[in-house]
């Protein structure tokens, strides 16, 4: 394993938001896997960013037959043929699942795409939200809304020894309160802290 000092590591609200736009900005991120793929679109946004900086995530509801039911995810969907774009999906879904706009994200840029277990592969945009929305969203398609601190996912991600090495699937665990992050998402947020903290692995370089 890469030789990683993780002693004084520490989540700096006033330094995330500024780290977060130059991981996106000044690095490449995975390609799309191919045509042959299903597509879907999420936001990672991060949340209340001057004083707990947190991933905005939803929890699936648990319904009868949904592949997805009680997983945590980035919200988000796949794409439809009135949409211009995978941006454009992006947003519309966030509206829709969430009553969030446009206007109150502060775009980033893409994160690249991740595979799930289903030939889907998802791609990942990026952003701020301001926090000004009212938050809506369907109970029989989400059962609540979930605020991850970063901080949370860092402590995980060092107690668990999950950094500089790409850890399988039934390793790859986040907890938060009463659920837990894994299969594709957790993917993200593995990818996300790898380049937050710990940039200097280059185990996705």
């Amino acid at each position: 394993m890469f030789n990683i000092q993780t002693e004084n590591l520490s989540v700096e609200p006033t330094k995330v938001v500024d780290k977060f736009k130059e991981i996106i900005i000044a690095n490449n991120h995975p390609t799309s896997y191919g045509k042959f793929m299903k597509h879907a679109c999420v936001f990672m946004l991060l949340c209340d960013v001057d004083d707990n900086p947190s991933i905005l995530s939803i929890l699936k509801a648990d319904n009868k037959g949904y592949p997805w039911a009680n997983q945590v995810a980035l919200p988000g969907g796949h794409v439809d043929k009135e949409d211009n774009g995978p941006l454009d999906t992006a947003y519309r879904e966030l509206n829709e699942e969430m009553g969030i706009i446009e206007s109150n994200v502060e775009y980033i840029g893409n994160m690249g795409f991740f595979q799930t277990i289903n030939s889907t592969e998802i791609q990942v945009f990026t952003g701020i939200w301001n926090g000004t929305d009212e938050i809506n969203f369907d109970s029989s398609e989400i059962a609540k809304v979930l605020k991850i601190p970063v901080a949370d996912v860092l402590k995980t991600h060092v107690d668990k020894k999950l950094y500089g090495r790409i850890p399988g699937y039934e390793e790859l665990l986040y907890p938060h309160e009463d659920v837990v992050v894994w299969g594709a998402t957790a993917r993200i947020f593995h990818y996300f802290t790898e380049y937050m903290f710990f940039e200097s692995s280059k185990i996705y370089a």
